[in-house]
């Protein structure tokens, strides 16, 4: 995006009220009173039904946070947070995690092909796609509880307090330690006074959504309940225009059911289970980019053109009767998939939790017992269209799941007079992980594959015939002198084309197999200590240090039943080829293809039998430390270090499984999927400032990030690979298209650089009117020299484009904004709400690999919701509107599953010719409004 753009969409953004709204003061946490905030006080019942009924905009410093695992106002704590209470969410429309995007513009989340594990963000830093065998450097925790992936977060949450954003590495203050920041979400806690509330929604795209809560006592000032419940049910943003059905639905409920036990007033026992349940069709993804690029001087880097024959590889599609709906519009949300396979999954997450405050006198005891359960099926239509190319069966046996088991203890009081705060802990968790894959090659599949095969060897589709092995008929044609298409191509084979062209038959033949259930499993164990404790030097001056030491365990296991047999006899066959010092290097990338085609990720049945196991353990010294200084009592100066951490792991796809995609597989081979951990060296100073009219927060940050985990999905496999620099010049071998050159012989440093600053600033000029305002600049990139692991491993070849370039994902400009007025009308006691939100994104890449074809241009997105409520906020009638402009942007652009290979990039830097890679996008929603009617008693 130019900078004047950049400049029109700030002033436009601003003009029209869009940032993140506050409102009434949240309720203290589960630990202390607002009252003492730095004091180990009994937990104190809050009257929240209260505050709902005054939703009056408030001062934004005055919100109550638990960040610090003490109950301090927002504006007295030293650290980047943003903190969003229950009625700037509701007014929102947030029902997840992925609308606080509007309200904190460091913070960015997206879905891709599984809500099973969406991807968090803070100052452009999160783990990226959809591959369970990475935590992400993004933690959520739900009411004190940590959420293993992101994707937990994107359930209903039924009614929640408030949700405070964290930026920065975390560890010192809570169970789970995290990389790049924390999302805290508090839901609203049983009450000894009679109430609940009731609301019903309707909105385009037949959307029902249904939720309410009943809470009050059982025995009084002793034991209260609160049972909350919420239904979704919605149209999807796509149509599959072959199974004639509607994609990206939604078809919910969720449950939470809660006791809150208090024998005296220095014990509080809150009792937690939930039960969620999904049955929908996610997710859809539509074609972006058809066209196949070539190099127009060979030779000459730096240029690019679009083949004005068209993409061959969309040309083998097409005559195998490939349709493409959104082909010229991906924005009319018109996808195509493979006939009777219209997958819906179903979603199941529930657990419990046990969370114990106790006032022992000089502290106060916190215990957070839990137990989860998740488990997501995985059918799906893996190709994204309707030819048969792969796919994964609704048999039950593709599927993920996990079973964790925590434990939480944080002992916290003040010594010497409230001159220090101290807080020490204890966490354990331990996390069974299985991944059951069925992933089979389409009874197209061998078809497509074949003919791929000769559509690169010449482009002339007289070549090709689909209906014959290896793609390749026998009729003499006029184009090829009277030669048939099996002579045309064997004669530029040489020698060597009886043994190629029996490769590229044999792969013909690969349709309808592939898993029959191949499961890994990953079994985690963790065990942490940490203390966090603040010295107050002075009234005006504190010092805080904080220390974390975290134990890691993980042991891998793989079962595998895969019936490719035809893998195996290509491999002996032609793999003997690939080290003849006689075949020519072009010859050797056909072969190579063909393998690659048949063997795709070692898919074969040489794996049938194997049992493969692996465990590691790691451990790490985490912590940080901060001094504040506030010159007045309206005003906060602070800087701070902290170090981060985030545990290895295993990627649990079989891509890695082998030095290449076909040598043998051995036991000895599972070691090189594990992954190494992630740290970070973060620094950061701030300023607040807060007045009962105006609020401003300031933040300057540095994060350096070694052996940052990143995964990325080539077309065929994920590759997950450790990024750190190299201290010396590699001479650009980082830049290149081999997987050789390009190790690190020196030192290796930091692989990832994230800086920036961010600037929060609240208007409350009357009693009903307020305006909130953030801007975050995030410079989030890769250093040059990059390496593949902390020691020294060469790039992958696929990430050629990452050394010195932007994160992906990660827009250099953000702007949120929020406008909130809620006039009285008249004297009848009713009063109207007026609201406005707005996030306004500058450029960035949705692809890991950063290819071009998956850039997203800056935009803009308003939501917007007036309404009129009853005396008291007994009832409010409320029209909506959401991505109001109805603003087209994708959430993740990939490379579409087996269909082509080689980008513009490659074209460009290269010469590859062709880049016939066909892109695929999952888009984000479309614009959606409606009117939800809303009662409380």
């Amino acid at each position: 995006m130019r900078k004047s753009a950049l400049f029109l969409s700030t002033a436009l953004v601003v003009m029209a009220a869009p940032a993140f709204a506050q409102d009434a003061p949240a309720t203290a946490a589960d630990t202390q009173t607002a009252a003492s905030p730095q004091s180990a006080a009994a937990p104190a019942a809050v009257d929240s039904q209260a505050q709902v009924a005054d939703e009056t905009p408030q001062n934004a410093g005055d919100i109550v946070i638990t960040a610090t695992r003490r109950s301090e106002r927002l504006s007295n704590v030293p650290i980047a947070v943003s903190a969003v209470g229950q009625v700037a969410l509701q007014n929102s429309g947030a029902t997840d995690i992925r609308q606080m995007t509007q309200l904190a513009p460091s913070l960015l989340v997206s879905s891709t092909g599984s809500e099973a594990n969406a991807s968090a963000r803070i100052r452009g830093i999160g783990t990226v796609g959809d591959n369970p065998g990475l935590e992400s450097s993004v933690a959520v925790f739900i009411d004190g509880v940590y959420r293993s992936r992101t994707g937990s977060g994107l359930n209903d949450l039924g009614e929640v307090d408030r949700i405070e954003v964290l930026r920065g590495p975390q560890g010192t203050l809570s169970g789970r330690n995290s990389s790049a920041g924390a999302i805290n979400i508090y839901t609203k806690k049983p009450e000894f006074t009679f109430g609940g509330y009731g609301e019903a929604t309707y909105g385009n795209y037949n959307n029902v959504r249904v939720a309410g809560a009943i809470t009050g006592p059982i025995i009084k000032d002793v034991l209260a309940f609160r049972l909350d419940g919420v239904y979704g049910n919605r149209d999807g943003f796509y149509y599959d225009v072959v199974n004639k059905t509607d994609y990206n639905d939604r078809n919910r409920y969720f449950v939470r059911g809660q006791l809150l036990f208090e024998p005296s007033s220095d014990i509080s026992l809150r009792l937690i289970g939930d039960y969620t349940w999904r049955d929908e069709k996610c997710c859809g993804a539509v074609y972006v980019d058809l066209r196949e690029k070539i190099d127009p001087t060979p030779g000459v880097p730096g240029d690019f053109a679009i083949n004005p024959a068209g993409n061959r590889i969309v040309q083998v599609m097409q005559s195998m009767g490939a349709i493409f709906p959104s082909a010229g519009d991906p924005y009319n949300r018109r996808i195509a998939n493979t006939l009777g396979r219209a997958y819906a999954n179903v979603t199941k997450d529930y657990g419990g939790s046990a969370q114990l405050d106790w006032n022992l006198g000089g502290a106060q005891l916190t215990s957070i017992t839990a137990y989860r359960e998740y488990k997501s099926d995985g059918a799906a239509d893996i190709d994204y269209g309707n030819l048969d190319i792969g796919y994964r069966p609704d048999d039950g046996n593709s599927y993920r799941q996990f079973h964790t088991f925590s434990q939480e203890v944080r002992l916290n009081g003040s010594l010497f007079d409230d001159k220090l705060d101290w807080l020490v802990g204890g966490y354990y968790s331990k996390e069974d992980l299985v991944v059951a894959d069925n992933l089979k090659f389409g009874s197209q599949y061998g078809a497509f594959a074949s003919c791929r095969i000769v559509a690169t060897i010449n482009p002339l589709a007289a070549l090709r015939d689909p209906t014959q092995p290896g793609c390749l008929g026998t009729t003499p044609l006029a184009a090829l002198g009277g030669a048939t298409g099996r002579q045309a191509v064997g004669a530029g084979l040489g020698a060597l084309a009886p043994t190629v062209l029996a490769g590229i038959d044999r792969l013909s033949t690969v349709n309808n197999v592939g898993d029959v259930r191949s499961t890994y499993y990953q079994d985690s164990e963790n065990y942490a200590f940490f203390t966090h404790n603040i010295f107050k030097i002075t009234d005006k001056l504190s010092l805080t240090g904080g220390l974390r030491y975290t134990h890691e365990r993980k042991q891998f296991h793989a079962d595998f039943n895969n019936n490719n047999t035809v893998c195996p006899v290509q491999q002996a066959n032609l793999s003997p080829l690939l080290a003849s010092a006689a075949v020519p290097a072009s010859l050797k990338t056909l072969v190579g293809g063909i393998l690659t085609l048949t063997c795709t990720g070692n898919s074969s049945s040489q794996l049938n039998g194997l049992d493969l196991n692996d465990g590691f353990k790691e451990g790490e010294f985490t912590g940080t430390a901060v001094v504040s200084y506030k010159p007045r009592t309206d005003t906060l100066l602070y800087a701070s270090y902290s170090r981060g951490y985030k545990a290895g792991g295993y990627n649990l796809d079989r891509s890695d499984l082998s030095a290449t995609t076909f040598a043998p597989i051995t036991n000895a081979a599972a070691s090189r999927l594990r992954f190494d951990p992630e740290t970070v060296n973060a620094y950061e100073v701030g300023l607040k400032f807060s007045s009962s009219d105006f609020t401003f927060n300031v933040a300057g940050f540095r994060q350096e990030f070694k052996n940052f985990q990143l995964n990325t999905f080539n077309g065929q496999n994920y590759i997950v690979q450790n990024l750190s620099s190299c201290d010396t010049s590699l001479n650009g071998a980082d830049r290149d298209a081999s997987a050789t050159t390009g190790a690190c012989t020196g030192k290796t440093k930091y692989g990832v650089l994230s800086q920036g600053f961010e600037l929060e600033a609240g208007l409350y000029p009357a009693r009903n009117f307020a305006v909130n305002l953030g801007y975050t600049f995030t410079d989030t990139r890769y250093r040059n020299n990059l390496v593949g692991s902390e020691s020294g491993e060469a790039l992958d070849p696929a990430l050629f484009l990452l050394s010195g370039s932007d994160l992906s994902n990660a827009p250099r400009h953000t702007v949120t904004a929020s406008t909130s007025w809620t006039p009285e009308l008249g004297g009848s006691g009713l009063s109207a709400l007026f609201y406005v939100d707005g996030r306004m994104t500058s450029d960035y890449n949705t692809g890991s690999d950063l290819f071009p074809e998956k850039a997203q241009d800056g935009f803009f997105l308003m939501n917007a919701r007036v309404g009129i409520r009853g005396p008291g906020q007994r009832w409010a009638l409320e029209l909506w509107g959401q991505n109001l402009l109805d603003t087209n942007y994708q959430q993740v652009a990939f490379n579409a599953p087996f269909q082509g290979a080689g980008s513009q990039a490659q074209a460009q830097a290269f010469g590859t010719s062709p880049a016939n890679q066909v892109f695929s996008s999952f888009l984000a929603e479309p614009r959606t409004y409606g009117v939800t009617l809303r009662t409380r008693f």
